[in-house]
């Protein structure tokens, strides 16, 4: 006889609380610093934003030790500002954005960039090079009651103690409140969904046994290790 057992809900550690936020989707958004846009070979245009989606059980929390991906060469990294969601919420005009928004984390978009690459050039989907098995790092959820609603601030990380990605919030294409705009036209958003937010330029190869360190000012840190 053979049992059928729900898998666990995945969560992200909420700072200063015994409670966890259970995960329910992950959104992201792509190309939303003009500097990153350029280096990927593009021109930024304020189009509406790209949006593509992680698995909830590909997050992992701070302080982890992250599996390097099969079938990549060229695997990256991506620092964001990640927004939870903590109410229902359609059509939401970006000046009620904030109403919907629990708090902030700061996460990790990784990227098997040579699958990627291939699916761009063939007009094919993002899925395998964005949505694998721990492909998104993420540190505590800090409240918005108690780090407000940033809207510029370092953004960062480095590899091995090496800078390599140093930008500001201020420098995204699309800022928060239009992206929850946008994508809750789209889906309606739900306590538990998690929205990341872009990266600033500097993404680059990282290879196993090295460690990955990133922040955002006045939200938090985040570290993992490659094995």
């Amino acid at each position: 006889m053979s049992y059928i057992y729900p898998p666990a809900t995945p969560y992200v550690h909420i700072a200063g609380r015994p409670e966890r936020f259970a995960a329910r989707r992950v959104y992201c958004v792509g190309w939303n610093y003009a500097d990153h846009v350029r280096e990927m070979g593009a021109e930024p245009a304020r189009e509406p934003p790209v949006f593509f989606m992680k698995p909830s059980d590909a997050l992992v929390p701070n302080g982890g030790e992250v599996r390097y991906p099969s079938a990549t060469e060229n695997l990256h990294y991506e620092v964001e500002l990640v927004v939870a969601i903590g109410v229902v919420g359609a059509n939401v005009d970006a000046s009620d954005a904030s109403k919907v928004i629990f708090g902030y984390a700061v996460g990790l978009d990784m990227t098997r960039r040579d699958l990627q690459a291939h699916a761009k050039k063939h007009g094919q989907p993002w899925a395998l090079s964005k949505g694998f098995d721990q492909s998104a790092p993420i540190s505590a959820l800090h409240l918005a009651a108690a780090v407000g609603h940033p809207t510029e601030g370092g953004i960062w990380l480095n590899v091995n103690g090496e800078g390599r990605q140093d930008g500001d919030l201020s420098q995204m294409i699309w800022n928060v409140p239009e992206i929850i705009q946008h994508l809750s036209g789209f889906f309606e958003l739900r306590p538990g969904d998690l929205v990341f937010t872009g990266t600033p330029a500097g993404v680059g190869t990282v290879e196993r046994g090295d460690r990955l360190k990133g922040g955002i000012e006045g939200i938090d840190t985040l570290e993992i290790t490659l094995s």
